[in-house]
């Protein structure tokens, strides 16, 4: 296949059209969509984004260095959020939520008991 002028301008101006590579094959025939992107690279035509769908990702809010970061709701979601009480001291969470995270191993258990006895 040749790429005479007739078909360099039929691509051209599809490609600035927005025309997929596939489409741009299609219609000139004899071509594959790979060499309608490698002669689109050559002729220096500009790229263009993935025809692709992407989720556009989801904007957190900042967390306050000083409030309970104890995630509420599943990542991801509208509802989905951080608690947001003041934060204990040293910690990344509330008090309530810090009895959550933090229990205390059975050894440490034993060693208060016989402490006390």
């Amino acid at each position: 296949m040749e790429w005479t002028d007739e078909r360099v301008t039929t691509l051209r101006g599809m490609w600035l059209s927005g025309y997929t590579a596939r489409q741009i094959a299609e219609r000139l025939g004899g071509v594959t969509r790979n060499a309608v992107i490698g002669k689109a690279h050559r002729l220096g035509l500009s790229t263009r984004p993935s025809p692709i769908r992407r989720h556009e990702p989801v904007s957190m809010p900042r967390v306050v260095e000083r409030t309970c970061q104890w995630p509420i709701g599943h990542p991801g979601s509208p509802e989905f959020h951080f608690c947001g009480d003041e934060a204990v001291s040293g910690k990344p969470y509330c008090n309530n939520h810090c009895g959550v995270a933090y229990r205390r191993s059975s050894s440490d258990s034993s060693s208060n008991s016989s402490a006390s006895s």
